[in-house]
């Protein structure tokens, strides 16, 4: 079992666990990873077969590394097709992360559409991201192969905020779940850090994940590709919409992000 399915595991309703400094994402708990507890504990709560439609996560403030904190979910509706719930990691009796999530069966519905398949690439043989250089490169990376096809590496002075590339856990979970890939999707720095010349803090303020369903088979060790587009920066604020899709290039989820740049 690796670190990630175990953390996974723990992350239950009224569980009271911590996350060690190796998944730390500067003072705090990589953020990919806190969505994916949240996820992972609502998740936990399903009775049925009900697929995850939409989620949005909040960070409100730092989920400190090596300490402990409490998993809540709440259910706020158990409809006849979709369930809806909430989940907070609370940490010194603060909320440090909060998560608001769609579960939804499957219908017949004469409303069809599907994008064209997008024209991909081969899956790389091997990552070509930043090595882990102590205090530079997040420890969490670790876990993680990028293969970066386009776009820069954070603080090189690009002119366009943009990445394409590729995504996947360097050890493969015994069962590839959707928290598994929400960790996954959160694993690029900010689009617009390749901008600067200089190394400034940034961090997520809120993110929006959409997952389709059904969406084709993956194995657990597919790479994943992954799209990012800046749609506006300015002011310390920056938007960013991504497209993931499996090997085949068929859509498996869209992923929306406010950035705090404070450079």
């Amino acid at each position: 079992m690796t670190t990630l399915d175990s953390l996974l595991q723990q992350a239950k309703h009224g569980q009271t666990m911590s996350v060690p400094a190796s998944w730390g994402q500067g003072r705090t708990v990589f953020g990919g990873l806190s969505a994916a507890l949240l996820n992972s504990a609502m998740a936990h709560e399903l009775a049925d077969s009900r697929h995850l439609r939409a989620q949005t996560t909040q960070f409100i403030g730092p989920l400190n590394l090596d300490e402990p904190f409490l998993v809540e979910v709440e259910h706020l509706r158990d409809g006849k097709n979709v369930t809806q719930m909430q989940a907070r990691l609370l940490q010194r009796d603060r909320v440090a992360v909060q998560a608001m999530a769609a579960f939804g069966t499957d219908r017949e519905s004469k409303a069809k559409f599907q994008p064209e398949v997008a024209v991909l690439s081969e899956p790389p043989l091997k990552p070509n991201w930043i090595p882990q250089i102590p205090k530079v490169t997040p420890k969490f990376q670790r876990y993680i192969d990028l293969k970066i096809d386009e776009g820069g590496y954070p603080f090189t002075g690009k002119s366009n905020p943009y990445y394409r590339g590729w995504m996947r856990l360097s050890t493969a979970p015994s069962v590839l779940t959707d928290a598994h890939i929400i960790a996954l999707l959160d694993v690029w720095p900010p689009t617009v850090l390749q901008m600067l010349k200089w190394p400034a803090p940034a961090s997520t303020l809120s993110w929006n994940v959409e997952f389709t369903h059904p969406h084709p088979e993956i194995a657990n060790d597919d790479w994943l590709a992954y799209e990012c587009k800046t749609r506006q920066a300015g002011e310390g604020y920056a938007h960013t919409e991504a497209t993931i899709c499996a090997p085949n290039g068929q859509m498996i989820a869209l992923s929306r992000q406010t950035v705090t740049v404070f450079d």
